[in-house]
């Protein structure tokens, strides 16, 4: 009895792969019917855990070192390699698993998957099993499991799949007041990014700065890190060159900033319109709080004397 319910254990994930793929072997299940049948196959309990019933021996088939992390941190459009090394078991025995809606994405080397970024990197005679997820998107995250079935029930190793999407903004408010001749000077921050970004562009109204030979008077310094720093430095700016500056890199919302070059004398008049309204404000309030101070101090004098 025993011999046989091993058996049936050893060739359930194969089991459960040819009830899931319809007569021709191309269609898949949908989402809800993958753990339907592992809640049938006595696999999966009601509440989501796995039911492994292993002995302590099984436990060295599955390589648990510093090489098979449990948690990655993927950029968004970035290639995810989720590592899973086992010893000693066939390669059938082998499958992967994305947890989140229970869909068998391989077992062994065969893909189940009609998504072509994901892929099974395999060296034949070595024990690394390693799910490649290429152009990563933002519904990639989750927990990937790496399934090992054996004669006493499943060793599993679980793989935490995280997305980040690096955010990018300029230094300063949305817009940028400067004169004709004086200097622009725009800073571009851009972080969580698990990788610094190799380039980070400058466009002036849709208009690549970068590579512009024909501008002698801009430069732009780049420092890439942690948080990455790009400086467009424009000397002697003119009029034409006002417009909506915008930065990015690979996989980043870009950042803008309007910026406005005008004369010195008109932003001289703005700057005197401004200092000039401020001071009619002031004489404004000085004279509304004449006309409501002094008749309550009249009042209160004119109340004391007849009292008197």
């Amino acid at each position: 009895m025993m011999l046989e319910l091993k058996l049936i254990l050893l060739c359930l994930p194969s089991i459960l792969l040819a009830t899931t793929l319809d007569s021709d072997n191309k269609s898949i299940l949908a989402n809800t019917d993958w753990k339907k049948l592992w809640l049938e196959s006595g696999q999966l309990s009601s509440s989501g855990r796995i039911d492994n019933h292993l002995d302590s021996s099984d436990s060295t088939l599955i390589d648990d070192g510093e090489v098979m992390a449990h948690n990655t941190t993927v950029q968004l459009g970035g290639v995810a390699f989720l590592v899973c090394k086992v010893a000693g078991v066939d390669r059938n025995q082998i499958s992967w698993i994305r947890r989140r809606d229970w869909h068998i994405l391989s077992s062994g080397a065969q893909m189940y998957t009609n998504d072509e970024r994901f892929a099974i990197l395999h060296t034949p005679g070595s024990n690394t099993w390693t799910l490649q997820i290429k152009f990563v998107q933002r519904r990639d995250h989750g927990t990937y499991e790496c399934q090992v079935s054996t004669p006493t029930g499943i060793i599993s190793h679980f793989v935490n799949l995280q997305v980040v999407v690096p955010e990018a903004f300029i230094l300063g408010s949305g817009e940028l007041h400067v004169d004709m001749g004086s200097t622009i000077n725009l800073v571009c921050i851009i972080e969580k990014s698990p990788q610094p970004p190799q380039y980070v562009y400058w466009q002036r109204n849709d208009r690549m700065i970068n590579y512009d030979d024909s501008r002698r008077d801009i430069t732009i310094e780049t420092t890439p890190g942690p948080r990455t720093q790009s400086r467009l430095i424009i000397r002697e700016p003119q009029i034409n060159d006002s417009g909506n500056y915008t930065c990015s890199a690979s996989n980043t919302e870009p950042a803008s900033i309007y910026v406005f070059v005008s004369k010195g004398d008109n932003t001289a008049a703005i700057s005197r319109r401004k200092t000039s309204g401020a001071a009619a404000t002031s004489q404004l309030s000085a004279i509304l709080f004449e006309c409501l101070f002094f008749p309550s101090v009249i009042l209160s004098y004119l109340l004391k004397s007849s009292y008197a």
